[in-house]
């Protein structure tokens, strides 16, 4: 008897496992495999090696967490999606990715295989489902670096802008400095303000991140998260302005080699974590002020619930 029910506990989960695990799934499992790890070998490889990349795994690893935690309270409204609107949107991806594939355009291949998986997705648990799971969709797709005609045609501006702005100031405390274009003259050295102090890479890390802060932090208040993010463009701005003011002058009071060795990677993740920190400070500062703002608008919000949104 003690044996029969040993094997009838044992066969429970081998009996749920088959259920989950049903041929057709297994089958699409499998080519769901062969079809995402090369891509994102490649996309590690060449999309996440780079300064406009780096925060890649760490969207890819905290983004997964949140698809799974969201996932398990909405996982009852599962239901197969419609079999024309995932035929029409492979029929239209899948062509596209192979010419990146062949192509080997990492930004572009890494976003047509990621809408692949979101419409096999749909297909296997609906539009409500899609819908509730917005956000880690969203989130994750910050995993892939941008296309670089995107990140060219955007960086020129803001690198312009930033050398005017550098050298307007240190003009005012006396240095030798000059420039044309995005190149900067200081002394007897010339810099050239590349895309990386640009701030547009550390622009698109500081938004990811916040919107994974603020989602967790703020979900039920989306007018005071809207708001929040978009505090991340002058944040990051004035980061990496601070960036390009400490590489100039360690160029002109240490050197070239100073400036553009160790020092120049550790100015950039100095100033991104400053950038972070001021977030956080700032939804400290702010959200206090949101809340009387918002029980003066809703008189009626008892102050109860007030405290129980500001703690939230």
């Amino acid at each position: 008897m003690a044996t029969l029910i040993a094997d009838t506990q044992e066969a429970r989960p081998r009996a749920r496992l088959g259920r989950v695990l049903t041929a057709d799934r297994l089958v699409l499992l499998l080519a769901l495999v062969a079809f995402v790890v090369p891509t994102m070998m490649f996309v590690a490889q060449n999309g996440w090696t780079g300064e406009e990349g780096a925060h890649g795994p760490i969207i890819l690893a905290t983004g997964l967490w949140l698809l799974w935690r969201e996932w398990t309270e909405v996982r009852h409204l599962a239901r197969p999606g419609r079999a024309a609107v995932v035929a029409l949107g492979l029929a239209v991806l899948v062509p596209l990715f192979v010419l990146t594939r062949v192509t080997q355009i990492v930004e572009l291949e890494g976003y047509v295989m990621y809408a692949v998986l979101v419409t096999v997705l749909y297909s296997l648990v609906g539009e409500r489902v899609i819908r509730a799971l917005w956000f880690p969709l969203l989130y994750l797709a910050f995993a892939f670096p941008p296309p670089e005609t995107l990140i060219a045609a955007l960086t020129v501006p803001l690198k312009m802008a930033l050398s005017e702005w550098s050298i307007a100031l240190l003009r005012l405390f006396g240095y030798p400095i000059g420039g044309e274009g995005v190149r900067i003259f200081i002394g007897q050295y010339e810099l050239l303000v590349a895309a990386a102090c640009s701030g547009l890479n550390s622009l698109i890390s500081l938004t990811a991140i916040t919107l994974f802060y603020v989602y967790l932090r703020h979900q039920a208040e989306w007018r005071y998260a809207l708001f929040l993010v978009l505090l991340v463009i002058p944040v990051a701005l004035l980061a990496n302005f601070a960036r390009v003011l400490i590489l100039i002058l360690l160029t002109y009071h240490a050197g070239e080699a100073t400036a553009q060795g160790f020092l120049h990677n550790f100015a950039g993740l100095f100033m991104f974590a400053i950038a972070l920190g001021i977030m956080f400070a700032l939804d400290e500062l702010l959200r206090p002020l949101w809340y009387r703002y918002q029980q003066r608008r809703s008189p009626g919000l008892s102050g109860t619930a007030a405290d129980r949104e500001h703690l939230s």
